[in-house]
């Protein structure tokens, strides 16, 4: 119950006391054997060595990412030189601008693939990579997180390989959010204090692995402080990871267009023109700001000078349009897409997608402005039915057409009525031999009674014909159509089939 109290686990603590007994019975181990029992192997003889060139890794991103080419070209070079740089030996690097990174700040608004991008680049490059949110980091760490949190989690990406995780990257998203109130009841210290931090860890210093806020890294600590009568200290190195920071600086552009509006008399936007790439007039003139941001807009949004100062590279990445929601439904590395048939697969059905289906999803998208993340929404929206139902129907396969998501409700109850239907057609073949045609009225009649009973058509099928089976192999019929009268009167029409059969026979 103590245990709890202090914010530790209770299980955590049992296990930490069975290791301090465990380590206990063992004989002690010469400094020189390496580190103890859960704690990360550090592996700093191997050499760190890079050979991806910009333009490979720009033309692997544009598989994935559709526009954003100048962000694309930025990243991709940058990146690539911030690693191939590493490579070069030590006595190599200039003492007055050696240790300068190409740390990146990302412009854009939500859903334009920020994160997306970065993702690929760590997965294409194979090197660790941890995302924060800078909401959710404080100045001390005790409201909200430590942002030396970060470094930790990339040794832990990094499988607890120390040298690998000093080549990784950190990418924090919403940077924005920890700019400095900008007002009259002076400067907002909380955020200021978390820029300080951040540009700590941007520059270079060492971080200890073992939080101090931590109590399970605590009680490891006294534990080894009982074997050894020291504590060892492991500490990982911020020199050499690259730093990439984004946001959607929303009133940033204003400032942007202030400072170049009093620059001269008649200053006009250098704007595409309003149909140029399917965008508006208004979203145009504001990823121009954006592309003319300088560090003296950025202290006035809220920064630190030293903070933006460790962020010289700037990339903007332009709002999406429906066109381009479009093509990435239609492209085959979509994962959106993939990922839905993935969904349904699950269940043994394969999905399928017509392009005007595709169309209305990136229709209904745009309306949702929250870029290529609301594809994901409406997908699900549409679907959530179909994927609910059609897992406990006889269903192998499912197209979803622009029909179906116009109606969803008809078609689907259409979808499983057929299902029912040839799954009892299916199983009456394989049991008796008989293959069963139902006229489109007899389908009709059918249904409307499941409908009325609450039931699918296949049990109402099998109530109405249980006897067709040892019939129609008496009238010795391989194929038998289910009329709309055969099915209002299904014995009767059996016996009077079975009778006229017999009848002409003894003629």
């Amino acid at each position: 119950m103590r245990a709890e109290k202090m914010g530790l686990d209770p299980e955590k603590l049992r296990e930490l006391l069975a290791r301090q007994a465990q380590q206990q019975d063992e004989p002690a181990q010469p400094e020189a054997a390496g580190p103890g029992p859960g704690e990360p192997a550090e592996r700093l003889d191997e050499p760190f060595h890079f050979d991806v060139k910009p333009e490979e890794l720009e033309n692997y991103l544009n598989q994935y990412v559709i526009r954003q080419y100048e962000a694309k070209g930025i990243l991709a070079t940058k990146i690539c030189t911030h690693f191939n740089r590493l490579n070069l030996p030590d006595d190599d690097a200039d003492d007055d601008v050696g240790s300068i990174k190409n740390n990146v700040l990302m412009i854009g608004p939500t859903g334009v693939g920020k994160t997306y991008l970065i993702k690929l680049i760590a997965r294409e490059l194979g090197v660790p990579f941890v995302k924060g949110d800078a909401t959710k980091f404080s100045e001390t760490g005790y409201v909200g997180g430590d942002v030396e949190d970060l470094v930790r989690e990339l040794v832990r990406e990094a499988g607890g390989d120390i040298a690998r995780a000093q080549h990784g990257i950190i990418y924090i998203d919403e940077i924005d959010k920890i700019a400095s109130s900008r007002n009259a009841s002076g400067p907002d210290v909380s955020r200021s204090g978390v820029q300080r931090n951040l540009l700590k860890l941007m520059e270079e210093t060492e971080v200890d692995l073992k939080s101090p806020h931590d109590l399970a890294s605590q009680m490891e600590a006294m534990m080894q402080m009982q074997r050894t009568g020291k504590i060892e200290k492991q500490k990982i190195n911020t020199r050499d990871i690259l730093f990439i920071v984004s946001g959607a600086f929303s009133g940033l552009d204003d400032i942007v267009a202030r400072r170049l509006n009093k620059g001269a008399i008649g200053f006009q936007l250098r704007t595409q023109p309003e149909d140029a790439e399917g965008g508006t007039k208004e979203t145009d003139e504001k990823e121009e700001l954006f592309r003319q941001v300088r560090a003296e807009d950025l202290m006035e949004y809220g920064f630190e000078s030293e903070f933006v100062g460790r962020l010289p590279v700037v990339a903007v990445l332009s709002p999406l349009i429906e066109e381009d929601l479009l093509e990435i439904l239609r492209s085959p590395k979509s994962s959106v897409v993939r990922a839905k048939k993935r969904d349904f697969r699950a269940y043994g059905i394969e999905l399928d997608f017509e392009d005007e289906a595709l169309q209305i999803f990136a229709a209904r998208a745009i309306e949702e402005q929250t870029g290529a993340r609301a594809l994901v929404s409406v997908v699900e929206k549409a679907l959530l039915k179909f994927e609910k139902s059609l897992p406990s129907a006889p269903v192998t396969s499912f197209t979803v057409t622009g029909d179906v998501l116009r109606d969803p409700a008809s078609h689907l109850r259409s979808l499983l009525s057929q299902a029912s239907f040839h799954h009892f057609i299916a199983t009456f073949r394989d049991s008796h031999g008989t293959t069963l045609h139902f006229t489109p009225e007899a389908q009709t009649l059918v249904q409307g009674m499941a409908d009325q009973r609450g039931t699918a058509p296949e049990q109402v099928c099998q109530e109405l014909f249980a006897d067709y089976g040892h019939g129609l192999k008496l009238l010795e019929q391989p194929d038998f159509t289910i009329t709309q009268e055969i099915a209002e009167r299904p014995q009767e029409a059996l016996n009077s089939l079975i009778k006229d059969f017999y009848s002409k026979r003894e003629s």
